[in-house]
């Protein structure tokens, strides 16, 4: 069993490393936890913020093409509550250079926003509370 202070690390390639990572960072507020380069051909940041239990990894494997997203339901959900938090938010996913698209389950049409990065890989900000 992993304990419940355990890390989830969220890992995808892409061609555009410093623009996905910029993306990310603007867009949702985080910071860049760290990098490597050069790791047998890898290279990579990590992105979150330092106190909470996940983080983004995106990483480039030097000579190689991964393309876009294989979907338009490849997503992240963020659930953001508080109305002035969820639109603060969504204008800054834009100021970050998200485009916001319709998205291809209509429940999240209907739930929030969906934001499509560089890569074709979407992040919703669904504004309600989550719960089982």
């Amino acid at each position: 069993m992993i304990p419940r202070d355990g890390i989830l690390r969220i890992a995808r390639p892409t061609d555009s490393l410093k623009t996905i990572a910029k993306m990310y960072c603007e867009g949702l507020g985080f910071e860049q936890l760290g990098e490597f380069n050069d790791h047998l051909g890898f290279y990579g940041v990590l992105i979150g913020h330092p106190q909470h239990y996940y983080h983004l990894e995106f990483t480039h494997h030097a000579g190689t093409v991964v393309g876009k997203a294989p979907t338009q339901d490849n997503l992240l959900v963020f659930y953001l509550p508080d109305t002035s938090q969820w639109q603060q938010q969504c204008g800054q996913m834009v100021a970050g250079g998200f485009i916001e698209v319709v998205s291809y389950n209509p429940y999240w049409d209907n739930t929030g926003k969906t934001f499509e990065d560089a890569d074709g890989y979407r992040v919703v900000l669904a504004h309600r509370d989550w719960t089982i």
